[in-house]
């Protein structure tokens, strides 16, 4: 189970909005304690995808290792990456699937018509074959 506290979700929902209608991407830092994540802070990453960023995105492995330093100096763990479907649900793409960390939560946030729809986070398995719902609460 993965639960976003109400200042990192209000942030990730806005960056979600704010690039509209292509796909937002970030990093999500918190704690792990027994089988329950907590979100305690989100990180807005840039979008390094270099084509049509309304159905992709990519992270740079720089901005991941600062977001991951940065949890660190906080206290905290990067517990997950958050992206944007523009204009679609929130599933998990067979895209969002090959290029996963089985360590990492994904929470994929559907924007119709610039405004939030709805949210699942997504848990990949080692292979990268398949990705189970994971229980989502904001």
């Amino acid at each position: 189970m993965i639960r976003i506290e109400p200042e990192p979700w209000t942030a990730m929902v806005a960056h979600a909005r704010a690039t509209y209608p292509n796909e937002c991407c970030g990093a999500m830092l918190g704690s792990i304690e027994g089988g329950e994540k907590t979100v305690h802070a989100a990180a807005a990453l840039d979008n390094a995808f270099a084509g049509e960023q309304a159905r992709y995105y990519q992270l740079r492995s720089e901005d991941l290792l600062a977001a991951d330093k940065a949890a660190r100096e906080r206290g905290m763990s990067l517990i997950g990456i958050y992206h944007s479907h523009p204009d679609c649900g929130a599933y998990f793409s067979e895209t969002d699937l090959k290029n996963s960390c089985p360590w990492y939560s994904f929470v994929v946030l559907s924007i119709q018509k610039g405004e939030f729809d709805h949210a699942n986070s997504w848990l990949p398995d080692a292979e990268q074959t398949k990705a189970d719902k994971e229980e989502l609460i904001y």
